[in-house]
């Protein structure tokens, strides 16, 4: 919880554990009670607890006990946009089985309000009054990626000033961990090694990232620290396989592409790629081609999943959070739990922490269904 643990966190070795939970209970807002806290399912308690950090480091809460609404800005003009792809899915689980075993008087008036996948977007936009677009995105591994793209295009349109986005996801129930290990997807070993040449499938986890994203204008007005731009961004599908990459990454490279053309850039620009690298094997190949075939072998390659585990629709925001501080920083975090990079990948994958000059910056997301997203990032 927090920058400053989950950037030491990024610089140190994790055992092996085929599922990664959140250690003890999640807060939610800074000041809200237990009881307020029964009211919300985990996913958007991990929301609610991140966009408290976020607003909190971005200098728009007061005091030591946050609260809605943030003072300062025009609320009209602050949206908000928080992915997932799955929503409430223990809250759902817990109320089937309440419903077998005590009917239709024994499930919860909560379940809705806790389980639908907009829960986590509506009670941040509630909690701090926040009443501009309040928005879910669900692309599966992508969601995160995509929440971030469309807060930043609704500000460069010039509809919104600021926003709160990033990603949540909580879906470690016992069936969905059955139904990723029955696809073979879940690393046997219990070790997430993105690019090594023994990797064997991902580590599952649940969490959240949060970024307050805001104009420049807006920025400055207001003396803000910035930790990097969002220059550009993109989205595109594969329109090949339900749950298999498009073979050579062909659509990750053309998503990358467009990243870049709209952020006014080159691949020769690019300097650091916040990778999606799940530890799977076909997944990181199609990555990695992409990668090669765009950019060559100059980029240094990260990804942090070897210390987060796949956080499914929360990964993007998570890695994007990774790829600011690394800014911060001026340090690249390493690709743990790879020791052997894979020698029918053409990539530099950093296998130690790197002190960089930070440059342009790519952070990929790809999704079950083919769902594909990339961010370009600049020094701020």
């Amino acid at each position: 919880m927090g920058l400053q643990e989950f950037w030491a966190g990024l610089l140190r070795p994790h055992g092996p554990e085929r599922v990664r939970e959140v250690e003890g209970d999640v807060p939610g807002a800074p000041d809200q009670s237990p009881a307020e806290l029964k009211r919300y399912a985990r996913f958007t308690r991990f929301a609610l607890a991140a966009a408290g950090e976020a607003l909190a480091d971005a200098a728009l809460l007061p005091g030591a006990a946050p609260g809605g609404p943030v003072p300062g800005i025009d609320a009209s003009r602050a949206g908000v946009y928080i992915g997932n792809g799955s929503g409430g899915t223990a809250e759902r689980a817990a109320q089937d089985i309440a419903f077998h075993e005590r009917g239709r008087r024994g499930v919860s008036p909560l379940t809705v309000p806790k389980a639908m996948p907009n829960a986590a977007s509506a009670a941040v936009s509630i909690r701090w009054g926040l009443r501009g677009p309040c928005e879910t995105v669900s692309t599966a591994c992508a969601s995160g990626t995509h929440s971030l793209a469309g807060a930043a295009l609704a500000i460069a349109s010039g509809r919104i000033d600021i926003a709160v986005a990033g990603g949540a996801e909580a879906s470690l129930t016992g069936a969905s961990i059955a139904a990723y290990d029955n696809m073979r997807a879940l690393s046997m070993s219990g070790v997430s090694r993105p690019f090594d040449r023994d990797r064997d499938g991902f580590v599952l986890s649940e969490g959240a990232g949060v970024l307050v994203l805001e104009s420049a204008e807006h920025a400055a007005a207001r003396g803000a620290r910035a930790y990097a731009e969002l220059a550009g961004a993109a989205s595109n599908s594969d329109a090949h396989h339900m749950t298999a990459p498009r073979p050579g990454g062909t659509g990750a490279q053309d998503c990358m592409r467009l990243a870049l053309e709209d952020a006014g850039l080159v691949p020769e620009d690019v300097v650091h790629i916040n990778a999606h690298g799940t530890s799977t094997r076909f997944n990181d190949a199609a990555e990695a081609h992409a990668v090669s075939a765009l950019f060559g072998g100059r980029p240094a390659v990260t990804s942090i999943k070897g210390v987060t585990g796949h956080s499914l629709g929360a990964a993007g925001a998570i890695e994007a959070v990774a790829s600011a501080l690394s800014y911060a920083h001026r340090t690249l975090p390493p690709t743990n739990g790879t020791e052997n990079v894979d020698p029918d990948l053409d990539i530099d994958v950093v296998l130690e922490p790197r002190p960089w000059e930070p440059g342009p910056s790519l952070s990929n997301s790809f999704g079950f269904g083919g769902h594909n997203g990339s961010v370009v990032l600049l020094p701020a």
